[in-house]
């Protein structure tokens, strides 16, 4: 079984500093914009997809042109090290 450990708003910021996700309320989130909704919608299955090969789903809202991913361990009441990785993966799509 794979340990994850909740990791302090500056570890956070380290780990994604470059990538444009924030750290807020106990959440990492990044707002994508799309230059249409099928665009996003597509974006939003690639991400399911990577979502369950990590076991680990975000909160998304999506908008006409836009989408906003929230990513925290529900379970743990913060950011975990799971959390990191699968923003990390995100970013690779």
């Amino acid at each position: 079984m794979e340990v994850y450990i909740l990791i302090s708003p500056e570890e956070i910021k380290k780990s994604l500093s470059s990538s444009q996700w924030q750290y807020l309320n106990s959440k990492i989130i990044k707002r994508y914009d799309f230059a249409n909704y099928m665009e996003g919608i597509s974006f939003v299955q690639k991400i399911a997809e990577l979502a369950e090969k990590h076991n680990h789903h975000p909160d998304i809202i999506i908008g006409y042109c836009t989408m906003e991913i929230s990513i925290s361990s529900h379970q743990m009441n913060g950011v975990t090290t799971k959390c990191v990785n699968l923003a990390t993966a995100i970013n690779t799509l």
